[in-house]
């Protein structure tokens, strides 16, 4: 018997608000959730921040984001240019250069900061990354900190088309699949589509869908068209979306099981309830979160 995949429609396009400064290093748009107030509907991703290509002239002292504690949740680094450097106070360090991705299980919690790497500083530069935080379910928010370097050699690459290209970091497309790690099933792309060039995703049904343009401007499914630092949602019923390259552009597509589960928010911190966000802030006082060295 032949079964045919029913389409996966856009139900709303946002735009990201107006570019900010992250400490003195990270110029970025917050794409949700403060940019569109999602909230569960695209659980289990609860924030991202694009930084688009920006320059820095050169410093003798790595621009960044100082010593800052986080619990709960994961964040995803995807660095597209420039060069980042990582220490946290589980003893990690590691550098990200162009293609290049770091995932950090801050978890019961864990400090670390977010600098420029040393050379690309005191040279200068374009800088251009995603930054993206996975809630984790209640049953999880207390694990162990854990940190993953994927090195751009280690994510498959799948070609489309001549010359545009899908990057699998987590879960799978068409068989490949992804090094990433996670405690929740993600499917999380990075695209490039040239010009003129498709793609067409097959996701699972009840699953969460968004797609960020972070360049360039695409149509889905012949019906709606994003441009950059927009993101497509789209509804959970369904399971096929195309896309089509209106100009070159470059996609992240996020893709997941939903995390039915309150949430309660609190700067660094993504937790269930209020007293777990006192917990977490007496918690990195009392010093228990550890600190960098």
């Amino acid at each position: 018997m032949i079964t045919t995949k029913t389409i996966k429609n856009v139900s709303n396009i946002y735009k990201a608000p107006a570019p900010h400064m992250v400490g003195d290093g990270f110029r970025v748009q917050n794409v949700f959730p403060n940019g569109n107030r999602l909230g569960k509907r695209i659980s289990p991703f609860f924030l991202l921040d694009y930084g688009a290509p920006a320059y820095f002239p050169p410093s003798n002292k790595p621009r960044g984001v100082d010593e800052h504690p986080h619990r709960g949740f994961e964040t995803v680094t995807i660095l597209y240019q420039g060069a980042l450097e990582h220490r946290d106070s589980a003893g990690n360090y590691g550098k990200l250069y162009a293609g290049d991705v770091q995932l950090m299980t801050a978890g019961s919690g864990v400090v670390h900061e977010e600098k420029h790497e040393t050379e690309f500083a005191r040279q200068g530069g374009t800088l251009e990354a995603v930054q993206l935080w996975v809630n984790l379910p209640k049953a999880y928010k207390m694990t162990a900190p854990r940190y993953q370097e994927l090195s751009k050699d280690k994510i498959p690459v799948v070609a489309l088309g001549q010359n545009s290209r899908l990057r699998v970091i987590a879960g799978s497309f068409n068989g490949h699949k992804g090094p990433a790690s996670t405690f929740t099933p993600v499917n999380l792309y990075d695209i490039q589509l040239k010009a003129g060039d498709s793609v067409t995703l097959s996701l699972a049904e009840n699953y969460s869908t968004g797609i960020v343009t972070l360049k360039g401007s695409v149509s889905y499914n012949e019906t709606h068209a994003a441009k950059e630092v927009e993101i497509a949602l789209f509804d959970t019923v369904g399971e096929e979306i195309n896309i089509t390259a209106i100009t070159d552009a470059t996609l992240l597509v996020l893709n997941g099981e939903p995390i039915d589960e309150p949430i309660f928010a609190y700067g660094p911190f993504l937790m269930n309830t209020e007293q777990e966000i006192i917990a977490a802030i007496d918690d990195y006082n009392a010093g228990k979160m550890g600190h960098l060295k």
